[in-house]
């Protein structure tokens, strides 16, 4: 239950991830976002690749938790992600517009001073191989962009770009001691006269768990480089 975000690396874009549509925006405008505001699904302007070992190690844990979860009744928990963007100079703002489908992308000044996509070339931070990485906690990933088609049904996963950012990546699953209690059964129902019942947070935990899983599996990819 510490702290996700304690790191050395400051967290330049966070985001609750539920996979869910109705509700799970941020109601700020575009200047207000800040690398403290903490974006929802239809913010999220990314897809997250991990390299091929860290990838089946992600999934064996989320279907681990999200197994046990279901068991024990819990519902609307969350992915909290946390991003550091490599190459971003720690006094440049983290609030340059590229935002494909909801919020902004840092780019900031790199170390030849132009602004500019991170990569590996670009990259002056070096990995340590001993410094402390495990799953979740300060892995080195890609974040690719994505944007999302203008349509009446929101697209909770935009299409990929091509254009791919170096980060620093931090994830875990938290809020995780609601169960489907009968003021959630309450709500369910409540906002399903009004509201497709499959894009409202509060469902029973069987289908929690399985949109929460089919959602996550769409974010995070395996990175085939």
């Amino acid at each position: 239950m510490g702290n996700l975000f304690c790191s050395q690396y400051a967290i330049h874009r966070r985001f609750d991830l539920k996979g869910s549509t109705f509700g799970r925006t941020t109601d700020k405008p575009e200047e207000e976002i800040e690398p403290t505001t903490t974006l929802k699904d239809l913010d999220l302007n990314y897809i997250f690749r991990l390299r091929k070992s860290w990838f089946q190690e992600f999934c064996r844990q989320v279907d681990k938790d999200c197994d046990f979860l279901e068991q024990e009744r819990i519902m609307d928990y969350s992915m909290l992600v946390g991003l550091h963007f490599r190459g971003v100079s720690a006094s440049s703002e983290a609030g340059t517009p590229a935002r494909g489908s909801g919020a902004h992308t840092p780019t900031g000044t790199f170390d030849d001073g132009a602004p500019r996509l991170s990569g590996v070339d670009v990259d002056r931070i070096v990995v340590d191989p001993s410094r402390w990485i495990q799953l979740g906690i300060n892995m080195p990933a890609r974040a690719e962009l994505t944007t999302r088609k203008s349509c009446d049904t929101p697209q909770l996963v935009g299409e990929p770009t091509g254009e791919t950012y170096e980060i620093i990546i931090f994830f875990g699953i938290i809020d995780i001691l609601q169960d489907y209690d009968i003021s959630k059964k309450l709500e369910h129902a409540y906002k399903s006269f009004q509201y497709d019942a499959t894009t409202i947070s509060a469902v029973d935990p069987r289908l929690y768990s399985r949109r929460f899983r089919d959602f996550i599996f769409r974010v995070f990819l395996e990175d085939p480089s």
